[in-house]
């Protein structure tokens, strides 16, 4: 009979057992490629040139720093995460208030609101790139209808409302999530407070004011993070829109431009290195609100 040492010594091995092949497949998909990358990033590495590869330390990230091109798609990059944020936290809540409303079709509407998250980005870029489109696009229909401009809109071809259609269509697709977090937050208050504070003659404004938002705030950090995190990884969406263009590139795009079509990888290595850097420092907030315990 096995002693009970044995035992002991088979119950501390067996969850390291049944955790190794999550912690191979993390090494394989998850850190090797960031360690790769980062050493990728401190080589001068050029396809152009494939005999000359050698260690330059931290001038990759040096030059990028300096270039116009890496600042240009920085600023596109800021434009976009502000406008995407504020917009989806507006409209997500609303739809969450919304969503919360007990009516007997709640359950479609709550399907129906989850249909842009379900669609894949790029695909999200293409019908909208149907509305905004200059020679058929649906708004230049309505626009010119409505008599309010005499003659398509170029909405694809200036940079600013360009960046305005790419975060319109990023925020269609981060609001379901939103929607979904404040449904849960406004949810898991209990009703006996807002019956509480209703006896003490509170109105509605000021429930929502000193009740709701208080303890909506954790599930706000949750999703202002996670479409944080998104606003700055927007790719196909750029892609579908406007192509590999300089016009609406972002960082990611900027990081895409550089390896790709440049064909050098310590630079574009580089920029994808900052670009995880920057959504790292954005993850650390969603684990702290996702951890964060409500007291009601």
């Amino acid at each position: 009979m096995p002693s009970l040492r044995q035992n002991n010594m088979k119950k501390k091995i067996l969850p390291y057992l049944l955790l190794s092949p999550m912690i191979l497949i993390m090494g394989v998909l998850v850190f090797y490629p960031v360690i790769a990358t980062f050493s990728y990033s401190l080589k001068k590495w050029k396809l152009t040139a494939p005999g000359d590869i050698r260690v330059v330390g931290l001038r990759n990230y040096a030059t990028i720093l300096k270039s116009e091109s890496f600042w240009y798609s920085f600023r596109n990059t800021l434009f976009i995460l502000a406008v995407v944020v504020v917009l989806t936290t507006v409209l997500g809540f609303l739809v969450a208030v919304f969503l919360n409303i007990d009516v007997k079709w709640s359950g479609v509407l709550l399907a129906v609101a989850i249909l842009p998250w379900a669609l894949p980005p790029y695909v999200n870029g293409i019908l909208w790139k149907f509305v905004f489109s200059s020679g058929y696009g649906f708004m230049n229909k309505v626009c010119i209808g409505f008599g309010i401009v005499g003659e398509p809109i170029e909405w694809l071809s200036s940079r600013w409302s360009l960046l305005l259609v790419v975060s319109m269509v990023v925020t269609w697709r981060s609001i379901p999530f939103m929607a979904l977090v404040c449904l849960a937050g406004r949810q898991s208050i209990p009703q006996g407070i807002y019956e509480a504070a209703r006896i003490d003659g509170g109105n509605a404004r000021s429930i929502f004011q000193r009740i709701t938002l208080p303890l909506m705030l954790p599930f706000l950090g949750i999703g202002i993070t996670s479409t944080s995190v998104t606003a700055i990884n927007v790719f196909d969406e750029i892609i579908a829109l406007s192509g590999y263009s300089d016009l609406g590139k972002n960082l990611l795009v900027e990081s895409y431009l550089t390896t790709f079509s440049f064909l050098d990888f310590g630079k574009g290595s580089a920029i994808t290195y900052l670009v995880m850097l920057f959504a790292g420092i954005l993850g650390v907030f969603y684990l702290r609100n996702l951890n964060r315990e409500v007291e009601y």
